[in-house]
């Protein structure tokens, strides 16, 4: 036999379930125009509190059982953390923080974009160079 307490636990935790799921945490990419697809990422965080007591009546049931009083709550919080932003064969993470907090920081969050270029650079050099009409370079 289910007691109270626990179906209001069940019915607590669908009930969570139902309004966080994956889609809540990495959600469902967006395509512009241009052809970027940017893909939001959250944190989520929940609880749940759920309480009672079967307590003792002057009067008896049919069955025997004590009466039951409880209560059960819940909070969920979603909170944007990032962006993937891809475009062509570049992947970006975009965070959704403060700026960063010095210098340091702010070199390490520039890092891939300063790669990106580097490489773009190198590509550019190793294209073959034009030969003239004596068949020399």
């Amino acid at each position: 036999m289910s007691h109270p307490l626990s179906d209001m636990m069940g019915v607590n935790m669908e009930k969570i379930r139902s309004m966080v799921d994956t889609n809540s945490v990495i959600g469902e990419p967006i395509t512009t125009p241009d052809g970027v697809t940017i893909i939001p990422v959250s944190k989520v965080s929940f609880g749940f509190a759920s309480g009672g007591s079967d307590y003792v009546s002057k009067h008896t049931s049919a069955d025997g059982t004590n009466p039951f009083g409880g209560g059960a709550g819940a909070g969920v919080t979603i909170q944007p953390v990032s962006f993937i932003v891809i475009k062509g064969e570049s992947v970006r993470m975009l965070p959704v923080v403060a700026p960063a907090a010095s210098s340091l920081d702010r070199i390490i969050e520039l890092l891939p974009d300063l790669t990106d270029k580097l490489s773009e650079l190198l590509k550019k050099d190793k294209k073959p160079k034009d030969i003239d009409e004596t068949g020399e370079f």
